[in-house]
Order: C-alpha cells, then sequence, then structure tokens
C-alpha cells in the first residue's frame, strides 16, 4: 500500500510517528490509572483519541478538565507534558514533565524520556543523558520505550561529542531572497553552480492551496534561482517556468549535473499515476519545464517512492522506495540503465547503507561515488542528519556522519554540492532561521568533504566537459551519440550518450584525456582532450562536433 506523504527528501513522517508513539506509552494505563469519576474516565478516552489523531491542543483542553480532579495523578500530568511537546512549547511541556515525575516516577517513567529530548533540544546533553538513563534506570521497562531510550541516549550522546570537536566550516543562511517564513527544503545545484531549485509550500505561487486533508498547510511547489556572479549569490526565487507546479504536491528531489532534467516526487490524490507518491521527470525546452512524465516501471511500484537522483554520466539512478524486501521503512536502491528508456532491476543498498531506520534527502556527488543521503537513526545527533558513503572496491563504505554544524540537533535535509567540493548547500529546521526549514550555504575552502580524513588537497574539485554532437550535414542534434573518455594509459574512465537534443556531458578530474565520438552509420571522431582544474573556480570546456556520413 502506498503511503501519503510529503518528500524531504522526504523526511515528514511525524504525524505516523506521533501517534505511535502516544499508542505504546498508553498500554498500561488501564492497569495503573483508576478514576473515582465516571465522567472522568471517559474524558480520558476521548483525550486520548484526539492525541492519537494528533489533535494536541484538544488532548490538552480535556485532559486539563481530568486534571482538575485529579491534580495529582502522574499520567494526566505525563500526557499533558507530552501533548505540550509535540506542540513545540517546550517550557510547558517541562513544568508537566517534572509534575508527573515528582507525584509517581513509576507511573509513567517515559516522562524522563520526554524530559530528556527536551533539554537535547534546548543543547543541555547532559541533562538529556541524565534523564534518558533515569527511565533506562527504571524497573520493567517496557521493550518499545526501551527501544526508543537507547536512540535518543546514543543522539544524545552523538550530539555532546560532535559539538565540542566542530569541522573548520561556515554555515550562511541564504536569506530573504531564497528562504522565507515557510519551509524551504530539498535544495538541488546543477554541476556549475549557476541553478538552485528547491521545495518550498509559501503561499506564493499561483497553486497556492492548503492540504486539508494532510498536515493543514499549503502544497509544496518547485522553485529556481539563477546564481548573479557580479553579486555572488543567488537572486531572487520564483516558480520554475513551465508546467510543472501544480494544485497537489510537486517536490523536487535532484537536477541532473547538467541542468536538463529534474526528478519530481509528486503526490496527489485526484491523480492515478502519482496518488501516494511516485517519482516524475520534467525536462527543459525553450527556457520552460515541460510537464512532468512518471519515470515509470522498475522504479515505480505499488510502494510509496519518496525521490531519485542520476549518476553524472546518467547511467545509474539511485531512488527511495518502501517496497517490500527492504531493511526498514524507506530504503535506497539503484538502478542501471539497459537503453535509453529501459532500466534494468533495482538493486538494495543493502544493510552497510540501509537500515531499520528512515534514509531520505539524497544526492550523489559529481565524483560519481560518494553518495549522501539523511537518516534518523543512532548515528545523528537527533533527528535526521547528513552521512556520506563511497561505493569503492565494488561495495559502499560504512555510512559516517558529516559532522557539526554541518549537521545539527534539528532536521537536516539532503545537501547538495558544488563541482569544486568547495561549498554545499543544505535544508535545515535549525535555530535561528527564518522560517520552519531553512536552505543554509556551507563553505567548505578549508575542509575537504570527499577526503576520507577531511585534509585540504591541492584541488579535491571536479571540471565539466560539455557540448553537442550535430549531423554535420542537416545541423541537428544527433541524440544517442556513444561519447567516450579514455585516460594517456587507453584505460576508459568515463562514457555516455547525448540525449534527445545532441547534447553530452561529463564531470572528472582535470588532465589529458582521448575522447571519440561513435553512432552507427556516420564516421567516428577521436580527438585529444586537455581538461583543466583551478583552486578558485570550476572549469568548464565546451566542445561541439559534427558527424558525418
Amino acid at each position: 500500500m502506498k503511503k501519503y506523504l510529503l518528500i524531504f527528501l522526504a523526511l515528514s513522517f511525524v504525524s505516523i510517528a506521533q501517534t505511535t508513539e502516544t499508542e505504546k506509552k498508553d498500554k498500561k494505563d488501564k492497569k495503573t490509572n483508576v478514576f473515582t469519576d465516571a465522567g472522568d474516565a471517559a474524558k480520558m478516552v476521548i483525550a486520548k483519541q484526539k492525541m492519537y489523531a494528533g489533535d494536541f491542543v484538544g488532548a490538552i483542553n480535556t485532559y486539563r478538565e481530568v486534571e482538575k480532579n485529579n491534580p495529582k495523578n502522574a499520567s494526566v500530568l505525563y500526557y499533558i507534558g507530552f501533548c505540550h511537546f509535540n506542540l513545540k512549547q517546550n517550557d510547558k511541556a517541562k513544568e508537566y514533565l517534572l509534575k508527573s515525575i515528582e507525584a509517581n516516577a513509576a507511573e509513567k517513567p517515559e516522562a524522563h524520556i520526554t524530559l530528556g529530548r527536551i533539554y537535547h533540544a534546548e543543547s543541555n546533553f547532559d541533562k538529556a543523558i541524565e534523564e534518558i538513563n533515569a527511565f533506562k534506570s527504571a524497573p520493567n521497562p517496557d521493550k518499545e520505550n526501551a527501544e526508543d531510550a537507547d536512540l535518543y541516549l546514543k543522539q544524545a550522546q552523538n550530539a555532546k561529542a560532535m559539538t565540542t570537536a566542530p569541522l573548520d566550516v561556515t554555515v550562511v543562511n541564504l536569506g530573504t531572497e531564497i528562504n522565507s517564513k515557510f519551509n524551504d527544503k530539498n535544495p538541488c545545484l546543477t554541476a556549475d553552480g549557476t541553478k538552485l531549485v528547491f521545495t518550498t509550500n509559501r503561499p506564493e505561487g499561483t497553486n497556492a492551496v492548503v492540504d486539508v486533508e494532510g498536515d493543514g498547510k499549503y502544497f509544496e511547489d518547485i522553485y529556481i534561482a539563477s546564481y548573479d556572479s557580479a553579486t555572488k549569490n543567488f537572486a531572487k526565487a520564483a516558480e520554475v517556468p513551465g508546467s510543472v507546479n501544480t494544485k497537489a504536491h510537486d517536490a523536487v528531489s535532484s537536477i541532473s549535473p547538467d541542468g536538463k532534467q529534474i526528478f519530481i516526487y509528486k503526490n496527489d490524490i485526484k491523480d492515478k499515476e502519482s496518488r501516494g507518491g511516485d517519482v516524475f521527470v520534467s525536462k527543459i525546452n525553450n527556457g520552460k519545464w515541460k510537464t512532468p512524465e512518471p519515470i515509470g516501471k522498475p522504479v515505480a511500484s505499488s510502494y510509496w517512492e519518496g525521490g531519485a537522483c542520476i549518476s553524472p554520466d546518467g547511467k545509474k539512478l539511485f531512488f527511495f522506495s518502501e517496497r517490500d524486501g527492504g531493511m526498514g521503512r524507506s530504503d535506497i536502491y539503484m538502478v542501471e540503465k539497459i537503453n535509453k528508456k529501459e532500466y534494468g532491476k533495482p538493486v538494495n543498498l543493502g544493510p552497510t547503507v540501509n537500515t531499520g531506520y528512515d534514509e531520505a534527502g539524497m544526492f550523489l556527488a559529481p565524483d560519481g561515488k560518494t553518495l549522501f543521503f539523511c537518516s534518523d537513526g543512532p548515528g545523528s545527533m537527533g533527528s535526521y542528519d547528513v552521512f556520506k558513503t563511497v561505493f569503492e572496491g565494488g561495495k559502499w563504505s560504512a555510512p559516517v556522519n558529516v559532522g557539526y554544524p554541518i549537521n545539527s540537533i534539528g532536521k537536516e535535509g539532503q545537501l547538495t554540492l558544488s563541482a569544486d567540493a568547495k561549498y554545499a548547500y543544505i535544508s535545515s529546521d535549525r535555530a535561528g532561521g527564518l522560517g520552519e526549514s531553512d536552505i543554509y550555504k556551507i563553505d567548505l575552502k578549508d575542509y575537504a568533504i570527499l577526503e576520507k580524513d577531511g585534509k585540504k588537497i591541492k584541488s579535491n574539485g571536479l571540471s565539466i566537459l560539455k557540448g553537442t554532437v550535430r549531423d554535420g550535414y542537416e545541423g541537428y542534434g544527433l541524440p544517442d551519440v556513444e561519447v567516450v573518455l579514455k585516460d594517456a594509459s587507453g584505460t576508459q574512465v568515463s562514457s555516455t550518450t547525448t540525449n534527445e537534443n545532441g547534447e553530452y556531458f561529463f564531470t572528472l578530474k582535470g588532465g589529458n584525456y582521448k575522447l571519440t565520438i561513435n553512432k552507427k552509420g556516420f564516421k567516428e571522431i577521436s580527438e585529444e582532450i586537455v581538461l583543466k582544474t583551478s583552486d578558485k573556480e570550476t572549469i568548464s570546456l565546451e566542445k561541439g562536433y559534427l558527424l558525418k556520413k
């Protein structure tokens, strides 16, 4: 069954997680709570139903009525605090959780867990660890709460360790030209750094509609901003031109390195092709983005698919899915292209990368082997963090947290990296932002994020080789032309095929290469190419070719 979710990359499982958590915290209430007033007992049932449905304000109001006759009932006090916590009213939540512990610490020991999460959010990691350990020391904690406690304890310990050893990077909010008071996330950058595409639910677009059947917020749309070389900043963002945004959920999960296509998460209960969440592709034509088309099988399935990204050579596609056979909730899969329109069998990246938690917010670096993604597992500082894994020796390395302050105690969305690896963009709901989640720029000039030890090297970036292959007589771009690059020793280092407009695109390290162009019915072209690199900017070399019969 497909699940109705927003992307965040995918990162939006809040209401479901809240419902599960509130239900499991209530298992022992029937045995431990006895209300002398039948009306209060009935109100407890009503309040819990509201809480399970995510109506925390309504639940608080009903619990407060029960509190009048039961001011020392630890369960009532706990649930009031728990509801305030879910409304992000941490001061009020802390007040009631402490009252619950004082009234009867043994009745609702999970109050220590929620209290620990509040201290974590306040960056008081020692107190967070103390409270969670207090729960773990309680007699006979139930299994599910004990598993939660283990996760939150590990995250608090991670946060304490990482904040005391920050990376040599600078993180800056992109400001009002890009961000709003609403949810701005999923930054996606072209390889040349000239276009930034992202997702927002600001009500400024032509299709601003409230999702009354979902979270009550505006539906998401896709926005784009162009880099201004004079100001060295992105100009004010606007809706992507063309036929992409609709009155339902439209969210970008990636843009191809050449900036010619965007992969989109669509979720429209009125559209059978996107109902429940699926991946679509939109291509640009004459400066406007065409109506997105479903990516189709085998990427699409009867389950939820939350986004995709393509490798620099265009031969591999990585995507999220909740299909059967995964390691947890949402897993990362990879599929290789057989030809222009067909893909092979999807392969799960396996237990080294995927976990029993959520994997989301994915980006494949221009080097074609370093995959960044988000996870909310025990390796994070709290909520979702960005991790990286590298494909070497035929397998993916164990993911590592990219560190603080790239990550924070808030929820991080996907990270996207420039071709020269000197800066990155990330979405985060960390403190100090303009809205729910903002997009930030990360200065990496003193930190080599693609290197294992993070140490700066002379040039850790890549350069761009691109161009168009045309018919030598008619002049139109030739699709499906094979373009191969070999190094000085004759070893093939990369290959691709031209798109429908005859365009090819590579990101690779500078050096001497032999470029060969082949298409059946045409004469082969071979040429020696010298691709330069720079410590100051991304070098881009454009080479056009005419094929003759």
